[in-house]
């Protein structure tokens, strides 16, 4: 049995209609303020952010998006006997699951998009209920709980990773034979370090990226091809030894 893990990021979505963020035509390439919606102390300070953070939420293009060919690859390698496979994602989209990846088997490093928490009594509840609310006049919709401040269950600027999730990650890295770093810039730590603890313990590591990565001399493969593409002639090949 061989236990592959890939890191999943931003561009592996973009074949959904979900834009990048860091990429040449990434969102904060475009909009450098829009960095303020979603990075936690901006957002808890000011009403007129979490106002305009909501029509944000609302707006975007998760909602329309669907798993595309590199999403069911991944869970098509996943259903091959001989195989092992954990996804950890920077991705909030939840489009590996809705691809038919296990939930169990998908590690959200950044957390998910489709719930809501409360900052105050840390109720979570679907994202879907709150954009509804949003849409009937509640600009800034509290918790109907204990009236503390939602947010999206994401991990904001500001925000560290849940210590339990990263030490799941952690530990597949370190126990994997195959890393696969596909559609991420590996800039943001402490995910992009995964990669190199991976390669530390031995695992053969696969860059599939546009860009140059800071992990590229560390790989045995690096692809530039595109994603939807290479990402699933990737798999086949892997499934197949």
């Amino acid at each position: 049995m061989t236990l592959v893990a890939i890191l999943s990021g931003a561009g592996l979505s973009t074949d959904s209609g979900i834009p990048d963020y860091r990429g040449p035509q990434g969102l904060w390439r475009r909009d450098p303020e829009a960095e303020k919606l979603v990075t936690y102390d901006c957002y808890m300070a000011d009403p007129e952010i979490r106002r305009r953070s909501w029509l944000m939420r609302r707006e975007s293009a998760a909602w329309r998006a669907e798993p595309n060919a590199a999403h069911r690859a991944v869970a098509e390698l996943e259903r091959q006997p001989g195989v092992s496979l954990r996804v950890i994602t920077q991705n909030v989209d939840g489009l590996h699951q809705l691809g038919g990846m296990p939930e169990r088997k998908v590690l959200e490093l950044h957390g998910t998009a489709r719930t809501v928490v409360c900052t105050g009594c840390h109720a979570r509840t679907p994202m879907a209920e709150a954009l509804r609310r949003v849409a009937a006049g509640e600009a800034d919709p509290p918790c109907l709980d204990c009236g503390g401040i939602l947010k999206s269950a994401t991990v904001m600027f500001g925000q560290r990773l849940d210590p339990v999730v990263l030490g799941q990650a952690m530990s597949i890295a370190k126990a994997c034979e195959v890393f696969i770093a596909v559609g991420s810039s590996l800039q943001v730590q402490p995910a992009a370090s995964l990669a190199g603890i991976a390669a530390e313990h031995g695992a053969r590591l696969i860059m599939v990226n546009a860009e140059p990565t800071p992990y590229d001399e560390l790989a045995a493969e690096v692809v530039r091809e595109p994603i939807g593409t290479a990402l699933p002639a990737l798999l086949k090949r892997i499934a197949a030894v």
